[in-house]
């Protein structure tokens, strides 16, 4: 019986179909040449430690660690950064694999020669507003001459700079200050105005400051968030852009399914309610498809303002940085 077993199984063996056998070898070898350890970056900082959106809620349900555990990789690391200038410079340094942040410093990025691959347009809908300091400007040809606090590289940068030479508004002076710094320099008067979005900018107008604009009203001039992977990790994991598309797209399903838990989880890592957090930050937003062809043609329109401005180094196809 023992013979008739060995003989059985290596008549198994040997009619195996070829198709299956080399398949099988080939996720074996991807699977062996992929780091157990995967670094993320993201905009932002909070005590859960992850993004908002489907990316963020696939991190703190544990749904997008499962799916890439399937692939040989066993943990991921982490990262919040203050802006997206900061995040590209460790895409560049190999600090991180790959990393979610605004547009505008990441075109800015690759046109200087980052070597790096837009892989997702997550949303197409980011919204600058111009905050001013109380007692301040109330009108956008107001900020004539005044100093106006910005992130420099970001996609608000690129909103004010856009939105003050449609106005005529000429002679004004920005200066670089991350969110803390801006708000207090405004409430201080440092600065006649400062750029902001999302609940930080609600809050601000909530707590009495005005606000000249936003970037609702001139859509040419909304943000997108985007993805980015290194070209080094893709050399050894090519199959990441599917593979991290996919369990995004499992998290936003799962995310779908929850609402009233995901604008709660919304609230507790940017320290507001869960209705601030569904005014601002609505799942109907979240794109379920990894680009849109109204996204590229904003990301094109942000490429071509930035060359313009020579805010970017150099011109370049979208469709040359673009993984589909």
């Amino acid at each position: 019986m023992i013979m008739l077993l060995l003989q059985a199984c290596g008549s198994n063996a040997a009619t195996q179909d070829p198709e299956t056998a080399a398949a099988e070898g080939s996720n074996s070898k991807e699977q062996s040449n992929v780091p157990a350890v995967l670094n993320y970056g993201y905009i932002g900082s909070n005590k859960l430690n992850v993004p908002g959106g489907a990316e963020g809620w696939g991190f703190y349900k544990g749904i997008i660690q499962e799916e890439l555990k399937k692939h040989g990789i066993n943990e991921v690391k982490l990262t919040g950064f203050p802006n997206g200038p900061d995040q590209t410079e460790s895409l560049i340094s190999g600090r991180l694999d790959f990393g979610s942040l605004g547009d505008t410093p990441a075109i800015i990025a690759y046109a200087s020669g980052a070597k790096t691959r837009l892989i997702t347009q997550s949303m197409t809908n980011n919204v600058g507003y111009v905050i001013a300091r109380k007692g301040g400007p109330t009108t956008l040809k107001e900020l004539q001459g005044a100093t106006i606090g910005i992130q420099k590289g970001s996609f608000m940068h690129r909103y004010i700079v856009g939105l003050l030479k449609e106005e005529g508004v000429t002679d004004y002076k920005l200066v670089h200050m991350l969110r803390p710094d801006g708000t207090a320099a405004l409430a201080r008067g440092d600065i006649d105005a400062m750029t902001n979005s999302g609940i930080f900018a609600l809050s601000q107008i909530q707590e009495g400051y005005t606000s000249l604009d936003d970037a609702s009203k001139h859509p040419e001039l909304l943000g997108s968030s985007v993805t980015v992977v290194s070209e080094d990790y893709l050399s050894k994991f090519p199959d990441f852009p599917k593979v991290w598309n996919d369990a995004r797209q499992k998290a936003l399903a799962d995310l779908k399914q929850h609402e009233a838990e995901y604008y709660q989880f919304l609230a507790e890592i940017n320290n507001t309610t869960p209705e601030l957090a569904e005014q601002v930050s609505p799942i109907s937003e979240i794109k379920d498809t990894a680009f849109t062809e109204e996204g590229l043609k904003l990301l094109e329109g942000t490429k071509t303002f930035l060359v313009e401005e020579k805010l970017a180094k150099r011109d370049f196809p979208i469709a040359e940085w673009q993984l589909q």
